[in-house]
């Protein structure tokens, strides 16, 4: 497990109070996490077990988009438009510039933001079980879980690129600074 903190109890519902809002910000969630994937595999083409494993990524990210569109439609709601994302610019400042640092540091913050995911998707599918919303619910537990998988794929990426000793106390280091981001934002209808 990646994650030193949990979510505060508070978040789901701040978190949706507004569903079209909440919904729209999870269709970009899952938009960029497709591009960054695909941007990997540009950046790192030599790399060639990752291009299969981030592809795949990639594309299950997509269905995800089409899968969150089609539920904002389903309720008769449009897709907002984007808006900047703090926890992941905040977390993306964390990566170094020199590889096979650089390469180490961008497939981490990006198995935190999938274990973040995964955390929060799993806290939106029990609160709309309780709440009695069968589809939401549903929707959400089936997600959480290739969130998940995703996180470790990208932690399994990542180890070989550094001495375990080092890999681990990046780990480590990353895991306090994704705390101390988590901590400094407010909930809102977003899933980060």
């Amino acid at each position: 497990m990646l994650l030193l903190s949990s979510t505060h109890p508070r978040w789901f519902d701040a978190s949706t109070v507004d569903l079209p809002v909440l919904l729209s910000d999870h269709l970009h969630c899952e938009r960029k996490a497709a591009e960054n994937a695909l941007s990997l595999v540009r950046r790192y083409p030599h790399r060639g077990a990752s291009v299969e494993k981030l592809g795949r990524l990639a594309h299950e990210e997509t269905s995800h988009v089409v899968q969150v569109g089609a539920l904002l439609a389903r309720r008769g709601w449009t897709p907002r438009t984007d808006t900047p994302n703090r926890y992941a610019r905040a977390l993306l400042a964390e990566v170094r510039g020199r590889e096979p640092e650089r390469l180490f540091d961008a497939l981490l913050v990006a198995a935190f933001i999938e274990a973040r995911s995964h955390e929060r998707l799993t806290l939106l599918a029990r609160g709309f079980a309780r709440g009695g919303d069968g589809e939401l619910a549903d929707f959400y537990a089936a997600l959480a879980d290739a969130e998940e998988r995703h996180a470790e794929i990208f932690v399994e990426l990542a180890r070989p690129l550094l001495a375990a000793a080092d890999a681990q106390a990046r780990i480590e280091e990353l895991a306090r600074r994704e705390t101390e981001i988590l901590a400094g934002l407010p909930h809102a209808s977003r899933i980060h």
